[in-house]
C-alpha cells in the first residue's frame, strides 16, 4: 500500500508542482478517507494518540475530500507537530499523595521532549525541571515572574522562581512532597511555555 504525506507550503507554487517536500514551513492536512484507505496518527506516547475525527456536515457538503491529492490505495497519515506539548498545557494538575513514587528518569526524559527550553537536573532533592530566561533588563525579569505567577496560580502547583542579576530568571519545578517529579511539573512547565515573552527579551540588532 502506498503512503503519501500531504504537505502544503505556506507560499504558492505552480499547479503542476506535486512533489513531496520536507520543509519546516510546510504543514499537513488530513483528508477524508475513501473505502479501503487507512487513516492513522503518528506520535503515540503516554499522553494518548491523536487520530482523525469524523467530518462535520458542512465539510462533507463542501466535498473537501475531493480537493486534495491522493490515490485510491493511499494510506493517509496525520502529522501534527508539537500537539503533545499543547495537550500538556491544557491539562489540570491533580493532587499527589506523599506515598506516590517520583517519576523515573527514563519517563522524565520522554516527557522532556514535550516542553520547550527545560532541562533535567539531578539535585539533592531529586530530579527537577529547570528553565532559564535571558531578558532585556531587570524590570523585564520582574514582569516575567508576574506573568508566570498568574499562570501557575490557577494550576495550584508553583515553581521556585529566582530573579538573578542583571537580567536572568531561573525557574525550577519539582514536587517536594515526594522528592522528585510528577506529571504536574510537566503540565506547569507546558503552561509556562505558553506565556508570551517576545516583548521582554533583548531586541535584535537591526543591521543597515
Amino acid at each position: 500500500m502506498a503512503t503519501t504525506n500531504l504537505s502544503f507550503p505556506l507560499f504558492s507554487l505552480p499547479s503542476h508542482h506535486h512533489r513531496r517536500h520536507n520543509h519546516p514551513n510546510f504543514f499537513t492536512l488530513p483528508t477524508r478517507a475513501r473505502p479501503g484507505q487507512r487513516t492513522q496518527a503518528l506520535g503515540s506516547d503516554n499522553l494518548g494518540d491523536f487520530g482523525a475525527r469524523d467530518p462535520f456536515p458542512a465539510e462533507i457538503a463542501s466535498d473537501f475530500g475531493d480537493k486534495v491529492l491522493g490515490f485510491e490505495n493511499t494510506e493517509h497519515k496525520i502529522l501534527i507537530p508539537t500537539l503533545s506539548a499543547s495537550s500538556l498545557a491544557q491539562q489540570d494538575c491533580t493532587p499527589v499523595s506523599p506515598l506516590h513514587s517520583p517519576m523515573l528518569q527514563d519517563d522524565a526524559q520522554q516527557l522532556l521532549r514535550k516542553v520547550v527550553g527545560w532541562r533535567l537536573i539531578d539535585g539533592e532533592d531529586g530530579l527537577k525541571l529547570q528553565c532559564l530566561w535571558k531578558l532585556r533588563d531587570y524590570q523585564c525579569g520582574v514582569e516575567l515572574i508576574n506573568r508566570i505567577y498568574k499562570v501557575v496560580e490557577a494550576a495550584g502547583h508553583f515553581p521556585n522562581l529566582h530573579l538573578e542579576q542583571p537580567n536572568q530568571v531561573r525557574a525550577e519545578l519539582w514536587t517536594s512532597s515526594i522528592g522528585g517529579l510528577t506529571m504536574n511539573d510537566f503540565i506547569v512547565a507546558a503552561k509556562i511555555d505558553a506565556i508570551v515573552t517576545s516583548d521582554l527579551v533583548p531586541r535584535r540588532r537591526a543591521w543597515a
